[in-house]
């Protein structure tokens, strides 16, 4: 296996040394994280015949990550996805974002989390596998947000095989958050054709419809019917150019969906999905009550990663799993106010298996 070489993540950035943490579990498989965005730059998983190869996007040095694409497994935030006009109000107070995203705040903005420099604290073993955990302080006022928030992220590589990401955080005002990973998966391997064979499986019998600018209408509607049902694993390219509006509007697949769940805050599966010829299958668990699956659509082969191989339209898949987008500005979706004394805390896993 090729990993990715550690001395090539390390510079001053921002006044902080960067860096990249390899973890490795005891059945080979390998997760190596820089504290730069806290971003995921490789994950080695095996296939039916026990290769391995890297399944997700990336670059080989810090340089790729700060040049290139700002979101290549990058943990977004202090709001991951999209506010509309980049607007909410607290407490009667109006606050406006940097606009990033045609009309809307993207993801925090442009100097979002995943363009900021973690602390990195390496807990070489722990009782289930190997750790590192990131920290960042983000300051009041910082993308336009209030409140000092403090941001915990910590990634397990267990000997269960999963990477299993834990979040904690805490803020002195009342602010709003949705933090999520930002990984682009290919089964297949990084830079090894489309995603359009993977088949997945969502567990949700209902999504959030899109205007034309990607902002939900506030309306949760049932996916029956329509080329929004992953109830039962399909092909993505199965319907993915269908004519329908919602798919219209983003080139393909990139909508939340309402995950099902018997409680609130539990850790549940949220989604499956399978590449066929490698035979490998990755399961998605979640604390959150929504997932984003976007599908490259706007990857145009621009983007040099590993190798030099180019990154093409559809090449990756993204199981984002966060809070409903824009929920500061729909009174129905669940609420992402954090105030101070409370804490913010979710999890996110992604478990690896031969199907």
């Amino acid at each position: 296996m090729n990993y990715i070489k550690e001395d090539a993540f390390i510079c001053k950035h921002r006044e902080k040394t960067t860096a990249l943490y390899t973890l490795k579990n005891t059945n080979g498989l390998v997760a190596q994280i820089t504290n730069f965005g806290a971003k995921i730059v490789s994950l080695f998983v095996p296939d039916s015949k026990g290769r391995f190869a890297d399944i997700v996007l990336g670059y080989e040095t810090i340089e790729g990550y700060i040049k290139g694409n700002p979101y290549f497994g990058a943990i977004c935030g202090r709001y991951a996805n999209r506010i509309a006009d980049g607007k909410f109000v607290i407490e009667g107070k109006t606050y406006q974002l940097p606009i990033n995203n045609g009309p809307n705040s993207l993801h925090g903005g442009p100097d979002g989390f995943n363009n900021q420099v973690f602390d990195a604290i390496k807990t070489d073993k722990t009782t289930d596998g190997e750790a590192v955990e990131m920290l960042y302080v983000s300051k009041d006022g910082e993308m336009g947000y209030p409140g000092t928030l403090t941001l915990k992220v910590t990634y397990t590589l267990t000997n269960n095989n999963e990477l299993r990401l834990d979040y904690e955080a805490k803020t002195d005002k009342a602010t709003y958050i949705n933090i999520c990973s930002h990984s682009f998966f290919n089964l297949a391997g990084e830079g090894n054709g489309d995603i359009l064979n993977h088949e997945i499986r969502i567990n949700a019998d209902k999504f959030t419809p899109v205007n034309e600018v990607l902002i939900p209408t506030g309306e949760i509607r049932s996916v029956k019917g329509t080329p929004m049902d992953f109830t039962k694993s399909i092909i993505i390219g199965k319907h993915i150019d269908d004519n329908f509006d919602q798919l219209d509007y983003g080139k393909g697949y990139d909508h939340n969906w309402v995950l099902n769940k018997k409680r609130v805050g539990e850790l549940s599966l949220a989604a499956t999905c399978h590449e066929l010829k490698s035979n490998r299958f990755m399961e998605v668990y979640t604390t959150q009550p929504g997932m984003q699956l976007y599908t490259g659509n706007w990857l145009d082969g621009s983007d040099k990663g590993k190798g030099a191989k180019s990154y093409g339209m559809r090449s990756a898949l993204c199981l984002e799993t966060q809070n409903f987008p824009d929920s500061p500005n729909k009174a129905n979706f669940p609420s992402t106010l954090l105030k101070p004394g409370e804490l913010y805390r979710h999890t996110c896993l992604y478990k690896f298996l031969i199907k």
